[in-house]
């Protein structure tokens, strides 16, 4: 079903420097003043291309680049191999393997790419404009599958290295038929995949029709989701029913591990004050918190930083969650539905500056 072939990638040459300075997180969790340190690290530094001051100059900066040599093209197509040494917000060491490609981009009614999380259209909007610019997908996109991976990390030394990232360069052969019959899920990138389908529509060559993906098993070891926790400045306007107090945060937050799964539930948490929300049968956590609203409401991986948060009269109430399972997000996209923004936090993001896929 899904169509992955090799690539003929372009990626900074010689010229452009080290690579742990030309390297950056993906733009949509980039704030203003980490924008402006990376950009100070190098003038070459990607930012200046999925962040520019406008999409005009991000285009000229990238035909300027591939003629000064800053960016070179592979002589010959290739997939590789993508491996991210990683310390999560848990405090855990872990390694999260996947596989880079071209993915040919399908409408999501054709059910071999599927979403799980809700789009807006202003994040869609800014992103065309870019792509038609560069006319290069300058990010990739994070996709998971059922299944053993196909192919073996090689042995030998990698050949690029940057962010807790490295790359193996692979043959070409042997990737596109174990994922002939295999379902994608959309772990981080729904508004650039939605993107991409919308300059296909207009552009119509063959090179427009893909993406460049990370495709990472299910089975990977280091594949985590981690909670994302809500903070209201002030209280929600739809309340939330509480049971259980607890004395503090932290015994709330382990009285909620001990919920059991199909049943719908979060740690409700005021200044002094933690008690426990639990819901009906086969609601998931994210579905319960979202009827709190969005008014006045930020996110954080840290539950330490939302306690905080309430505690110094920054805010009102802080929602601590448990992360959504895998596989729950696998069986709501294959019913064809979708889930609230911020129900998943895939970590590490990956790493921008590595490879590009030209159109």
């Amino acid at each position: 079903m899904a169509e992955v072939k090799p690539f003929r990638a372009v990626r900074y040459g010689e010229r452009a420097g080290a690579l742990a300075a030309l390297v950056a997180p993906p733009y949509d969790v980039i704030a203003p003043e980490q924008r402006e340190e990376l950009r100070a690290r190098s003038p070459y530094n990607v930012v200046n291309l999925t962040l520019p001051d406008d999409p005009a100059e991000a285009g000229r900066l990238w035909s300027d680049w591939r003629g000064e040599g800053i960016l070179a093209d592979d002589d010959e197509p290739g997939c590789w191999w993508l491996s991210q040494d990683y310390v999560g917000p848990d405090g855990v060491a872990r390694t999260r393997e996947g596989l880079v490609a071209a993915l040919r981009t399908e409408p999501y009614e054709n059910r071999i790419v599927l979403p799980h999380e809700r789009t807006h259209r202003g994040p869609k909007e800014g992103r065309l404009r870019l792509l038609r610019e560069v006319r290069a997908q300058l990010e990739p996109l994070f996709l998971l599958y059922e299944g053993a991976p196909p192919l073996d990390r090689p042995e030998r030394d990698h050949d690029l290295d940057a962010d807790g990232a490295k790359l193996w360069q692979l043959p070409p052969e042997g990737l596109a038929e174990p994922f002939a019959e295999r379902q994608l899920l959309i772990a981080d990138g729904h508004h650039r995949y939605e993107t991409a389908l919308a300059y296909h529509q207009e552009a119509g060559t063959p090179e427009s029709a893909y993406v460049l993906a990370v495709l990472v098993s299910l089975d990977d070891p280091g594949l985590m989701i981690f909670p994302t926790h809500r903070v209201f400045s002030d209280e929600p306007a739809e309340p939330i029913a509480t049971s259980e107090r607890l004395p503090d945060a932290r015994h709330a937050l382990a009285a909620l591990d001990d919920v059991p799964v199909d049943r719908a539930a979060a740690v409700v948490y005021r200044r002094g004050e933690a008690a426990l929300a639990v819901d009906g049968d086969g609601e998931l956590d994210v579905s319960m918190v979202d009827r709190l609203g969005h008014e006045g409401i930020s996110y954080t991986p840290d539950w330490r930083q939302a306690v905080t948060a309430v505690d110094s009269g920054e805010a009102a109430v802080a929602v601590l969650m448990r992360p959504t399972r895998i596989e729950d997000v696998f069986a709501v996209a294959q019913r064809g539905e979708t889930m609230p923004q911020k129900s998943t936090y895939f970590y590490p993001k990956l790493v921008s500056g590595l490879l590009f896929l030209p159109l």
